[in-house]
């Protein structure tokens, strides 16, 4: 669930308004957006993915049972850490060729 929306970090670019897709997100005229609906949240990371900046956190819970602090969580380097993980972002090294999912699809194929 979406938890955190770093005011310092933002730059009102709104790209997380655009991309979600359960429209949890809320454009403010001459400010930043806020977390409007957070419970519709689905926990897609689709905010934080393309959020140029690292100002969010979407936390793996989606349940969104605990209480997340701000501090904690640039304490603990999560904003956007999960754009970092699959590599986006300048300087960074795209994680893709890493991922071996499609071995599951290339074996399921050859015992057919």
């Amino acid at each position: 669930m979406i938890e955190i929306l770093s005011a310092e970090r933002c730059i009102s670019c709104n790209q997380c308004v655009r991309i979600c897709p359960t429209n949890v997100f809320q454009e403010v005229e001459n400010d930043i957006p806020i977390i409007a609906r957070q419970s519709d949240c689905q926990t897609c990371f689709m905010c934080e993915l393309y959020c140029p900046v690292d100002a969010l956190y979407v936390t793996p819970n989606a349940d969104g049972i605990e209480k997340v602090e701000e501090s904690a969580v640039i304490e603990d380097r999560l904003l956007g850490s999960y754009r970092e993980s699959v590599g986006w972002g300048k300087g960074r090294k795209s994680t893709a060729s890493d991922d071996e999912s499609f071995l599951v699809f290339r074996i399921a194929r050859a015992t057919n």
